[in-house]
């Protein structure tokens, strides 16, 4: 177990403030709302794209390929339009039982969307795995949206090359290139998909950022750290639980977190020496969680061993995965 209790307070205005509050105002007349998927390979930039459009931390970011194993949902507001953003799993091909729940869990996210968003990092261009979602991209009966991600790394030549061959393949709505990680060109991407949504009511609060609840993104946040502080060292096979959400009657938080491993080698690679590897990771998320729930937390991890945990159904749940059987 760790707890190094540094976090600063996120002060008194934030202390408490509710998971799901109201909106101050009532939302405006016409409004528009909707759903759209993010897809791409892994590490296409897809978790960094949606934090921008939502303008905050809603999705995990890492190093680390297939680091989002379920839909995780963030919501803009562009005008009167509310866009909720999928950001799924990375597709690949798969070899293991998580890894097919996961694309699994990234194609049922983009058929369901009214507009889809295929993310493809422009440095790269089209590899095997992009070419395969390509060949399955006249599948989904959407809008669809090519977003060509990392531009500030490329030539224009090549970029615009790239550009029309890509649309040769698919007939996209429209090909936007940005920089997901210093947000060139994002806010035009935004305003598009805006458009694009239908007229609804909002389906969420107008304040509110993500459909995940403190507890989930919680454990999202410390898996980050630990992929950040170990990318090398700790294998894919790691995962996080949030078992205790206890608020203290000074409006801080209680949170005990399982990090749970495969091997007893494991353990002791994310203990660290003396424990200072837990430690560092404790101190990392605990920031970030502090950020995201807007009051002090008092962070607990643990580590256990459970031995070929992605072939249990329990955890699929956790995650909000589809087990898949054989």
């Amino acid at each position: 177990m760790i707890d190094d209790d540094t976090t600063p307070d996120a002060g008194p205005d934030a202390a408490g403030a509710p998971e799901n509050a109201a909106p101050d105002t009532a939302p405006p007349k016409d409004t528009r709302a909707g759903f759209v998927a993010l897809i791409g390979v892994p590490n296409a930039g897809k978790s960094t794209l949606l934090n921008s459009l939502v303008g905050t931390k809603v999705s995990i970011v890492s190093r680390k390929v297939q680091t989002t194993r379920a839909l995780v949902r963030g919501i803009a507001m562009e005008g009167n339009a509310q866009i909720v953003l999928v950001d799924t799993p990375g597709i690949f091909a798969p070899k293991r039982r998580l890894d097919r729940a996961m694309v699994t869990s990234a194609w049922s996210g983009a058929a369901d969307a009214d507009a889809v968003c295929l993310l493809i990092d422009a440095r790269k261009g089209v590899d095997e795995e992009v070419e395969a979602i390509l060949t399955r991209m006249p599948e989904l009966k959407r809008p669809k949206y090519l977003v060509l991600n990392k531009i500030d790394l490329m030539a224009r030549e090549r970029l615009l090359a790239l550009a029309a061959a890509l649309h040769e393949r698919v007939k996209f709505e429209r090909i936007f290139m940005i920089s997901a990680l210093t947000g060139d060109g994002v806010d035009d991407l935004r305003r598009e998909l805006a458009g694009r949504m239908p007229p609804s009511p909002w389906l969420y609060p107008e304040d509110q950022v993500s459909d995940a609840p403190l507890r989930m993104l919680a454990a999202e946040i410390t898996r980050e750290k630990i992929y950040d502080r170990l990318h090398e060292e700790l294998p894919y096979s790691s995962t996080v639980e949030t078992d205790q959400w206890q608020v203290r009657p000074d409006g801080s938080v209680r949170i005990e977190q399982t990090i749970f491993v495969e091997r007893e080698s494991q353990r002791s690679i994310v203990l660290g020496k003396g424990g200072q590897t837990i430690k560092a990771i404790g101190q990392a998320a605990r920031i970030d969680i502090a950020e995201a729930a807007e009051t002090k937390v008092h962070l607990f991890l643990f580590v256990k061993v459970r031995e070929n945990w992605a072939d249990d159904p329990e955890r699929y749940r956790e995650m909000g995965l589809e087990f898949p059987r054989g």
